[in-house]
């Protein structure tokens, strides 16, 4: 068949570039920013100028790892949004750009669907794919969604965090008791060295499948501030417990919901996506409820988890099978959902 899709991935402060034939994974170049980890955030001006500094060489190294020219390609996937506007734009316009050169399609992509995709990219691993139906639980900085998926292009929200996403429920707790950012990998790490029944935090109680992480937040500063006041150096003396504390709270406001979900809806194959199913707690959480509840789980490879081309380029290529192609006047969006 050789069809071969160029997938392009700039919604935040990574720029990817991956290529796929018929569905397998050729090649996934991820080129990361630094530069936000002194502003303890991602600062959009920043983001977009390194993208322009990065698109030409990751694309290019993507095509040359894949052992293919660029004249090979039958089409163009790229991230048209949700992410910061600058940055997709950078990714959007060399997409556009380089399919026009070559006079092949443009194919958009959703990024959060992406993300629940990104179960379906072949590598050189075997791993067993979900079948539809299945839910997916995506996680990330943004984003807290639990999703039905009923095909590559048929995905129905069913729940959403009404406020802050847990990513960002953790990055902003990491930033309150001075460990960096981001404050995913920190908090895993320390987590893994403390214990995690501790403290107690607020958990919300919010009817439906949605979520909300802004109540635990407050509850978490309020805590650490009485905790401070008391012995200014409580933080460093506890931060490995604290740590724990809170990834167990929020995994456990997750999965509460994931599992009514998935009693209500009688569905059995689940599945984690986002960058926050790179969380150890999270991981082993979905292990636990597959020997519990008899769950067919599906958690996605760590460098799937963040956000890449691979996924990008998957979702693409199935999009390219049905004919599904993006008009080249198509802008870039800043916010969206999985429709």
């Amino acid at each position: 068949m050789n069809d071969i899709i160029l997938g392009i991935e700039s919604s935040c402060d990574d720029t990817s570039a991956a290529v796929i034939r018929d569905g397998v994974l050729l090649s996934n170049v991820v080129a990361s920013q630094s530069v936000h980890e002194a502003y303890g955030g991602v600062v959009p001006e920043l983001a977009s100028r390194a993208h322009q500094q990065n698109i030409v060489p990751v694309v290019s190294e993507a095509i040359k790892r894949a052992g293919i020219d660029r004249h090979d390609l039958s089409a163009v996937a790229f991230t048209r949004g949700p992410g910061l506007m600058g940055s997709l734009l950078v990714g959007v316009s060399f997409a556009k750009g380089l399919a026009l050169s070559l006079g092949i399609p443009t194919i958009d992509v959703n990024h959060l669907q992406a993300h629940v995709l990104a179960h379906f990219i072949k590598d050189d691993e075997e791993r067993r794919q979900p079948t539809f139906p299945f839910l997916c639980l995506l996680v990330s900085g943004g984003n807290s969604q639990i999703i039905v998926v009923k095909d590559f292009d048929d995905m129905e929200v069913i729940g959403q965090t009404i406020d802050d996403a847990a990513g960002e429920a953790i990055d902003k707790c990491s930033k309150v008791m001075g460990l960096g950012y981001p404050g995913g990998p920190i908090i895993d790490k320390l987590a893994r060295q403390g214990d995690a029944t501790r403290f107690q935090f607020a958990k919300p109680h919010i009817p439906g499948y949605d979520y909300s992480f802004s109540g635990l937040k407050t509850s978490f500063l309020y805590s650490l501030r009485k905790w401070v006041a008391d012995d200014p150096d409580f933080i460093e003396k506890n931060k490995a417990d604290l740590a724990a504390s809170l990834e167990k709270t929020i995994v456990d406001i997750l999965m509460s919901k994931l599992l009514k979900a998935a009693k209500d809806l009688k569905i059995r194959q689940v599945a984690v996506a986002g960058g926050v199913s790179a969380n150890t707690g999270l991981r082993d959480a979905f292990r636990d409820y597959s020997d519990k509840y008899g769950w067919e789980i599906y958690i996605p490879k760590f460098s799937y988890t963040t956000d890449n081309a691979a996924m990008v380029a998957i979702t693409g290529y199935h999009k390219y099978l049905k004919g599904d192609f993006c008009d080249i006047a198509a802008p870039a969006y800043s916010r969206t959902t999985i429709k």
